[in-house]
């Protein structure tokens, strides 16, 4: 019986240990996403907008752009500044606003 809990309290350090190492794991992913830098086609496919649109906002300054070979690269953490600059909270109306 000794022999059992004494397993069990080692398979349960271990198994705090692998999830403390999922979640650096975890972490490591995000950061190097939100560092990373995706192509045209990804953002158009991403926010869902067509190549005239993402021109636009390369030409309008919206977006900042790394061009190499002709071929223009994003960084995902412009993006996410983009859409979170944007972000609206809609209003909602209730019987008491008449």
């Amino acid at each position: 019986m000794a022999d059992m809990m004494q397993l069990l309290v080692e398979l349960s350090g271990s198994l705090r240990e692998m999830k403390a190492l999922v979640l650096v794991i975890k972490r490591t992913r995000t950061e190097s996403l939100l560092q990373s830098w995706i192509d045209g086609r990804q953002v158009m496919a991403t926010l869902k907008i067509s190549k005239r649109t993402l021109q636009s906002l390369r030409s309008s300054g919206v977006l900042p752009y790394s061009r190499l070979n002709g071929k223009y690269y994003y960084k995902v953490t412009d993006l996410n500044r983009i859409l979170n600059s944007n972000y609206q909270i809609p209003m909602i109306k209730t019987d008491n606003d008449d």
